[in-house]
């Protein structure tokens, strides 16, 4: 929110200087993102009056006789679109200094022009460059330095959370500082009231939806600029002035805080109505835009049924402002946030009005706003208010809330004052009653229990003088198991941070494109408002946002993890995901230490032992192999003996896509990860008879496919298999390997050689009816 210093200097006249506000503001829960100065426009530029305008033929150009407080009127050549007869403008005379450049007198197609014309931004008062600053005529006399009718001034950029509607208006801090500080508070103007007695100037229908809503009626107004104070302090909060009719209600917006709208009265047809669109209805914004509504949608009608504007979000192309509109009918009014959030949403329009709307406008400030903007219309337009009203719905009276002064002494810890927490409270606005019933005042939605009372004792007594003391933490007993998954989750996290890899957490949120390039499955839940293009749709999987990260880092050697949530179409669940890029550690003087897919399926069986579990990697062939990964190096992972998910190599095809040179090696499973069950066996009291076997086989068979072979066939008696040594060279047959097994036999007694020979002996013949050769006993 910007505010203009000098605005709120007009409310509050003994407010310290601008940069003494920053403190005080944030102890008020307001902090200040910025404090601009806005210089006064430069030295040189005077007020000026058209008198003629004329285009130059074959050219965008016009040329512009103006008076400027020379003794004769000047010749001026200007390409602004805006520019038009009878209007006051800024004058920069010959030898002025614009943005950094002199202004002089130069012939522009064959016209000599006597200075420039300024925008806004050209004369440092606004960000508008697409126009002339344009003045109504006799706001002073031609000549006039406009530094003398443009003072320098300070903006103040402050935050304002979701809970603070009333702090979007200069009203509303300045209530907030009056408080704080204990000075004097000028309300605004009340505005030109209605006559009492005077007819309603036309009739006004409500729907659930709306609880209030205010009409009145103006006529004959002259819809020019408007007064140089209004598009000042416009200017300076960030908006630009368009005409007197839209700038009218824009101002009161900022002063008040009520959003409003005007329609042009000659397609009004005499009544309006607030009701629910027709599923499927369809209308054109004041900016064109064709929407389509649905039946939850509020939207005004005029007495024809025509839609003239989406309730508190924007309004209708029909029944708009238009460049000879004089006779216009306004609109304030109390719409319902959730329901008035929801069409804005899903439509994707984000309005000022709807900024203010869905945090909670003040529902009784509707009239004061009608007044005050019908005000601004007489005494600047020469407008004819109808003496009458429609004032259509309640008024709202704030429940009281019972307060006990010491529960609030015992929640802060700190001892305040019945009086002086009456006090508070009173400077806010609140009625306290003899027995502690505060009736909060209807601009402050956001209070609603005793807490909240407390809250605003402690903002305005200064937060910084709470006691510092340790929170109580007390588990219940029936929290005592609800963090098992927590744990899980803290404890494969530190494992793998201390195998070396580092933890990302990543956005949820991705696209089409980047899903569709990294192979993974297609978003199929997608954002209505999504914050940028490339956040369009909720992920289905995790390694595309690693190799994402990857992509970042120029980095050859990467270790990553992320535990996160994605949405596949079978239903949010969370993943386990990490990442192998590169050799395990950098070069040194010993040469770097290898990386490979042995290496990462080495860290991860390392994690799956810490962690007491036990993880095994089964061979994925042809269409099981996932898209993204190499179709030779990609396995199934087994956790405990369960299907979890799946590692290899990336593709690469993929890698190249990716501008990922060298090799990169992934997983993804679910989480939480299947727990073992726990058993405990007494150690053996028998020793082991152990037999090693060398077997040669194709290198197509997987040393899984081998094991699970040898277990089937062992019987009871082998307790364990294992692979000690992997050999080709010239003494294996090409296309061949040889494989070093290790077999343990157990029994209930100590084994003879007569005991397991039979076994050993059809073992080797199993493996030979394979087609493989055993090298020996």
């Amino acid at each position: 929110m910007k505010l203009p210093y000098s605005w709120l200097k007009a409310l509050l006249p003994e407010l310290p200087q601008a940069p003494d506000l920053e403190p005080i503001l944030a102890n008020l829960g307001l902090p200040v993102e910025e404090i601009v100065l806005l210089s006064a426009p430069p030295v040189g530029v005077v007020y000026g009056e058209v008198l003629e305008c004329t285009p130059l033929e074959g050219t965008h150009l016009f040329r512009v006789t103006v008076e400027a407080g020379e003794p004769a009127p000047v010749t001026i050549v200007t390409g602004a679109p805006n520019t038009r007869a009878n209007v006051g403008v800024a004058v920069a005379r010959p030898g002025t200094t614009i943005e950094g450049s002199e202004i002089g007198v130069r012939a522009v197609q064959g016209v000599a022009s006597w200075g420039m014309l300024c925008s806004p931004k050209e004369l440092g008062v606004g960000d508008y460059a697409g126009g002339l600053l344009q003045l109504p005529l006799g706001s002073a006399k031609t000549g006039t330095p406009l530094a003398e009718l443009w003072p320098a001034d300070a903006v103040i950029d402050i935050e304002v959370t979701p809970n603070r509607a009333d702090a979007l208006s200069v009203l509303g801090v300045a209530r907030d500082l009056a408080a704080a500080l204990d000075i004097e508070l000028r309300l605004p103007s009340a505005g030109v009231p209605p006559q009492q007695g005077a007819p309603q100037p036309l009739p006004v229908t409500l729907t659930e939806g709306c609880d209030r809503f205010v009409a009145r009626v103006a006529s004959g107004v002259r819809n020019g600029p408007s007064p140089l104070l209004v598009q000042r302090r416009l200017l300076a909060s960030g908006l630009r002035p368009i005409d007197l009719i839209v700038d009218a209600s824009n101002y009161v917006m900022l002063e008040l805080g009520q959003p409003t709208a005007f329609y042009d009265a000659r397609d009004v047809a005499l009544a309006l109505r607030v009701e629910r669109a027709v599923q499927g209805e369809r209308t054109q914004t004041l900016y064109g835009d064709e929407i389509e509504l649905n039946e939850h949608d509020l939207v005004i009608r005029n007495g024809g049924g025509e839609i003239v504007g989406v309730a508190g979000v924007i309004g209708a192309n029909f029944g708009g402002i238009r460049s000879d509109t004089s006779d216009v009918v306004l609109e304030a009014a109390h719409f319902d946030p959730v329901s008035l959030r929801l069409t804005a949403r899903r439509l994707g329009l984000k309005t000022d009005a709807v900024y203010r709307f869905e945090r909670g406008v003040d529902p009784n400030l509707a009239p004061w706003a009608a007044n005050r903007i019908m005000e601004l219309l007489a005494q600047h337009g020469g407008a004819e208010v109808h003496p009458g009203v429609t004032d259509a719905g309640n008024s709202h009276l704030p429940s009281p809330i019972a307060f006990d002064p010491q529960a609030a002494r015992d929640l802060l810890g700190l001892f305040i004052s019945d009086d002086e927490m009456r006090a508070t409270l009173e400077k806010l606005g609140c009625q306290v009653s003899e027995v502690w019933r505060v009736t909060p005042p209807s601009w402050r939605a956001d209070l609603n229990i005793p807490e909240d009372l407390t809250e605003e004792v402690i903002r305005l007594h200064g937060y910084g003088e709470l006691p510092e003391t340790l929170p109580e933490v007390k588990v219940h007993e029936s929290n005592l198991a609800s963090g098992e998954e927590a744990r899980a989750r803290r404890d494969l996290k530190m494992v793998m941070a201390g195998l070396g890899f580092q933890e990302v957490v990543t956005y949820t949120f991705t696209n089409d494109e980047e899903a569709h390039k990294a192979r993974a499955e297609r978003p199929h839940l997608h954002l209505r408002n999504p914050l940028t293009s490339e956040r369009t749709a909720m992920r289905t999987a995790l390694y595309p946002s690693l190799l994402k990260t990857v992509q970042a880092n120029a980095r050859e050697q990467l270790l990553l993890f992320e535990v996160g949530r994605v949405f596949p179409v079978s239903g949010e669940v969370e993943r386990f995901g990490a990442l192998m890029r590169g050799p395990l550690a950098p070069r040194n003087w010993q040469g770097p230490i290898a990386g490979g897919f042995y290496t990462f399926k080495g860290l991860l069986e390392a994690a799956a032992s810490e962690l007491g579990a036990q993880l095994e990697v089964r061979a994925l062939r042809g269409e099981e192999v996932p898209g993204a990964l190499h179709p030779g190096i990609a396995g199934e992972v087994l956790w405990n003996g369960v299907p979890v998910g799946w590692l290899g190599a990336l593709h690469p095809a993929l890698a190249s896509e990716l501008g990922l040179k060298g090799e990169t090696f992934l997983l993804e499973v679910r989480f939480p990860l299947p727990r073992r069950a726990w058993s405990f066996r007494d150690p053996r009291r028998t020793p082991a008879n152990l037999r090693d076997l060398s077997i040669i086989a194709p290198d197509s068979v997987s040393y899984g496919e081998l094991r699970d072979l040898l277990a089937r066939e062992g019987g009871a008696l082998l307790e364990s298999i294992q692979v000690f040594d992997v050999f080709s060279g010239e003494s294996i047959p090409s296309g061949h390997r040889s494989l070093a097994i290790n077999l343990s036999f157990r029994g209930e007694r100590t084994l003879q050689d007569a005991d397991v020979d039979p076994v050993f002996d059809h073992l080797i013949a199993t493996a030979q009816a394979q087609g493989w050769t055993v090298r020996g006993k």
